[in-house]
């Protein structure tokens, strides 16, 4: 813990100012938005974030699913990923949510429309506002109850997983009011020189920060886990002790 503070935290730091100094100051200004699109070196990094950690989610809960019978002590760190996973993605999404309708409303006069992209984003949202309220009301129970809330929580990742590609090709599926496709699109898609460096600097540096932010909160949840443990062994004990 101590190792990682010390220096992924500098690291991290150091990649979200240069990417917030080329974002603001290095990149050229957009001729049709002007500096509103600027918004969009946030936008986009951390929509593709919010669409990459469901898959560490949906994998962990693989795992855990797998291992929960014979392999205990695997399934449990692998229970700790997924729900740190689960936390970043809504951070993330949140963020992208968020940033889109800060576009949105001196773009389209509005701050949300029900589009292909903007509704199953909002759909790959709540379902991780809802897995982690799942898992929030049940850690106040017993192990019993953890551990079952804890498998429906790993099937409810399943479903995030699916929404993902979803989200991905929604704005190749069907007509939508969201911009086309920026990166891998059409032919003459793409953005101007000097503009491409910030979004990949702030890709970085926001990519950083999730895998600083998962780790810090893998380790905490594994604390919390062990002491959970511990505290049932200690009552276990005891009730044995009384009843002899």
């Amino acid at each position: 813990m101590k190792r990682l503070l010390w220096f992924g935290f500098p690291i991290t730091l150091a990649l979200l100012a240069y990417g917030f100094y080329d974002a603001m100051f290095l990149a050229p200004t957009e001729v049709t938005m002007g500096n509103l699109y600027r918004i969009f070196y946030y936008h986009v990094p951390s929509a593709t974030l919010a669409l990459v950690f469901p898959y560490v989610n949906f994998l962990a809960s693989l795992v855990y699913l797998a291992s929960r019978r014979n392999h205990p002590d695997r399934a449990l760190k692998a229970d700790a990923i997924a729900l740190a996973s689960a936390e970043i993605t809504l951070v993330f999404g949140t963020i992208c949510l968020a940033t889109g309708m800060l576009w949105a409303k001196p773009t389209w006069g509005i701050w949300w429309t029900w589009d292909p992209r903007l509704t199953s984003m909002l759909m790959l949202w709540l379902i991780y506002v809802s897995y982690l309220m799942l898992r929030r009301f049940a850690a106040a129970g017993d192990l019993y109850s953890i551990g079952l809330t804890t498998t429906v929580a790993a099937v409810l990742s399943i479903f995030a997983a699916v929404d993902v590609p979803i989200v991905y090709m929604s704005i190749r599926w069907w007509r939508t009011q969201h911009p086309a496709p920026v990166f891998f699109g059409a032919p003459g898609s793409g953005v101007a020189k000097g503009m491409g460096s910030a979004i990949v600097w702030n890709l970085v540096a926001w990519g950083a920060w999730g895998i600083l932010m998962l780790t810090l909160r893998y380790q905490l949840e594994r604390r919390r886990q062990l002491q959970r443990q511990e505290s049932a062994l200690q009552a276990l004990e005891a009730s044995l002790e009384v009843s002899n």
